[in-house]
C-alpha cells in the first residue's frame, strides 16, 4: 500500500511540476511594458506620450534616436508619422512575437490619429522565424542523445571526442535541415551554431560522465522548459517566469544570438554565455573519476575474481 501511495504522489508532484515549468509560462502570458518608439509632431506626440497603458510603453522620440533603438533591439517597433502619413518600421532581427504586437499596437495608434499606414520591413518567411528556436532545441537534443548512446553502450575512453564529432555532425545535419526549408545561414550564423553545439555537447557530457543515465533526469528537464521560455517575448512573460526561467535559460542567448546573426547583426554577451558553458563542460570531462553510475545497467563492478569470488585485492597471497 506504501508503494502505491508513493508512487502516485511522485507522479503527481511531477505532473504539476512540470506543467508549472511549460505549460504555466505560455498560461499566464501577458503584456506588460512592450517597449515602442514614436515620431511625431508636437501635437501629436502629446497625445501619444498621454495614451500610454501598463501594457505598452510608449516612447515619444527623434528619429535618429527611434532607428538607433530599433537597431539596438530596445524597442520592438517604432512609428514616425510626418506629412500626414504614418510609417511602422520593424526589425526581422527582434523576437517576431514581439514584431507582430508592435505592428498592431501601432498600427492602431495611427488609425486613431486618423493617418493612413505603411509598414516597412525586411520581409520574413515561417522558416526564418522558427529557425532560431528550432536550432537551439535540435542542437541540444543530438548533443543529448550522443551523451546518453555513448553510456548506453558502455563507452569509456574518448568522451570528449564524441561530444566534438557529435556537435559536427549535429549541426551539419541541423544546417542541412534549414537549407532544405529555404533559409541559408551566412557565415558568423554558421560559426555560432557550431559553437552552441560544442557547447551543448560538452556540458551533456561532462553530465553523463558523473550521473550516467541519470543526467537525463536534468537534461531531460531543462530541454522541456527551456523552449517554452526563450520563443517568448519577456515582456510577455509572468515577472516570475521572467526572472526565475528566462533570465538564465542557455536557449534564449542562442534563440537571440542567432537570429541577430541571421540578419547581419552582432553580438558580444552570447559568446561569453556559450564559451563559459563549454567551459564548465570541459571541467567536468577532467574533474575526478568516472562515476560507477556511468553503466546504463547499474551494476557496479566490485572487482570480483572469476575463479575464487573474492575481491581481487584479497585473493592475492603472499609467497
Amino acid at each position: 500500500m506504501r508503494t502505491v501511495l508513493v508512487t502516485a504522489v511522485a507522479g503527481a508532484v511531477v505532473a504539476f511540476l512540470l506543467g508549472l515549468l511549460t505549460f504555466g509560462v505560455q498560461a499566464t502570458v501577458h503584456p506588460h511594458d512592450v517597449p515602442l518608439a514614436v515620431v511625431a509632431p508636437p501635437p501629436i506626440a502629446d497625445r501619444v506620450a498621454r495614451a500610454g497603458t501598463p501594457e505598452v510603453d510608449l516612447r515619444v522620440v527623434q528619429a535618429d534616436e527611434a532607428r538607433n533603438l530599433l537597431e539596438a533591439k530596445e524597442v520592438y517597433g517604432v512609428l514616425e508619422i510626418a506629412s500626414g502619413q504614418a510609417t511602422i518600421r520593424l526589425n526581422p532581427a527582434v523576437n517576431p512575437s514581439g514584431t507582430q504586437i508592435a505592428q498592431q499596437v501601432l498600427t492602431g495608434v495611427a488609425q486613431g490619429a486618423g493617418l493612413p499606414v505603411e509598414v516597412e520591413a525586411s520581409t520574413a518567411s515561417a522558416a526564418e522565424r522558427t529557425a532560431p528556436l528550432a536550432v537551439s532545441a535540435l542542437l541540444w537534443v543530438g548533443g543529448m542523445v550522443a551523451g546518453l548512446l555513448f553510456v548506453v553502450l558502455k563507452g569509456r575512453r574518448l568522451r570528449w571526442l564524441s561530444a566534438l564529432t557529435a556537435a559536427v555532425l549535429v549541426s551539419g545535419s541541423t544546417v542541412g535541415l534549414l537549407a532544405w526549408w529555404g533559409v541559408t545561414l551566412n557565415g558568423p550564423a554558421l560559426g555560432f551554431v557550431l559553437a552552441v553545439a560544442a557547447s551543448f555537447a560538452l556540458l551533456q557530457a561532462g553530465l553523463f560522465r558523473h550521473l550516467g543515465i541519470r543526467a537525463m533526469a536534468v537534461l531531460g528537464v531543462l530541454y522541456l522548459m527551456a523552449p517554452a521560455v526563450a520563443g517568448q517575448v519577456p515582456e510577455l512573460l509572468n515577472p516570475a517566469y521572467r526572472a526565475v526561467l528566462w533570465s538564465w535559460t542557455p536557449f534564449r542567448f542562442s534563440t537571440e544570438g542567432l537570429r541577430s546573426l541571421m540578419y547581419d547583426g552582432a553580438v558580444t554577451t552570447e559568446w561569453w554565455v556559450f564559451g563559459g558553458i563549454a567551459l564548465l563542460g570541459v571541467v567536468l570531462l577532467l574533474a575526478g573519476k568516472k562515476a560507477q553510475t556511468d553503466r546504463a545497467d547499474g551494476i557496479v563492478d566490485v572487482g570480483v575474481h572469476e575463479t575464487d569470488g573474492l575481491p581481487r585485492a584479497e585473493s592475492q597471497h603472499t609467497a
